[in-house]
């Protein structure tokens, strides 16, 4: 199955980069697109669980899907994020 999922933070390719770093860490997730333009993440995936997955590590990681709260500290995360995958 192909997701599209629209989330909020995503500046550059340095938060692309770390996204995608930890999305493919998950073994059921596989061909990760990053969409800056569309603040979004493209990715095929086996089951349910795994889009769970995916959800829950991008909010982790400061980048929660668009219509959730986006506080403070998920916006730190984000930047934090975003230097990390500069870096990497």
């Amino acid at each position: 199955m192909k997701a599209t999922v629209k989330i909020q933070n995503l500046k550059c390719s340095g938060c692309g980069a770390t996204i995608t770093n930890n999305l493919s860490t998950i073994e059921t997730v596989k061909n990760i697109e990053i969409l800056l333009e569309e603040d979004a993440v493209r990715f095929d995936y086996e089951n349910e669980l795994a889009l769970g997955q995916v959800k829950k590590t991008l909010k982790k990681l400061g980048y929660p899907e668009q219509g959730e709260d986006n506080t403070l500290g998920a916006k730190a995360k984000s930047y934090v994020s975003c230097a990390i995958g500069k870096m990497s």
